[in-house]
């Protein structure tokens, strides 16, 4: 037998190894990019959702000075996120001849519906003071 018959499909094998690991590469590239693409647009809706709560608790806070008083419980939409912002007032206090109440604020921010793999939230909390009536 001629030794150069023996490495006839040699040269096959190798391709087909090398094709493969080529494929696998390129089914992984694929994927990499897909994960960063979903990545950065969760980031994106976690800052709108930052944002929309902050804008519920902005919206409370100036609620609760100019009417001296809040509701215990609301509903807000801000750009398509349900914002929900609970509000609880403490006290008249006095401090100075001053009466004041405290409000704490607490604003949940929600897109979609929780288990979703596209669910967002981000829940805020503060505290304001509006003088007394």
């Amino acid at each position: 037998m001629n030794p150069l018959e023996s490495r006839n499909g040699f040269s096959i094998v190798t391709a087909i190894f090398i094709l493969l690991v080529l494929a696998v590469l390129g089914v992984f590239m694929v994927t990499l990019s897909g994960v960063q693409s979903r990545t950065s647009l969760w980031a994106l809706q976690g800052a709108r959702a930052y944002h929309a709560a902050r804008s519920g608790l902005e919206w409370g806070g100036s609620q609760a000075v100019v009417n001296n008083a809040c509701n215990a419980l609301s509903t807000l939409t801000v750009n398509g996120f349900t914002v929900t912002l609970g509000c609880q007032a403490e006290g008249p206090f006095t401090e100075g001849g001053q009466s004041y109440f405290v409000y704490r604020l607490s604003s949940l921010a929600e897109w979609g519906s929780y288990g979703n793999n596209m669910y967002v939230s981000r829940q805020l909390s503060s505290r304001v003071t509006g003088a007394a009536p």
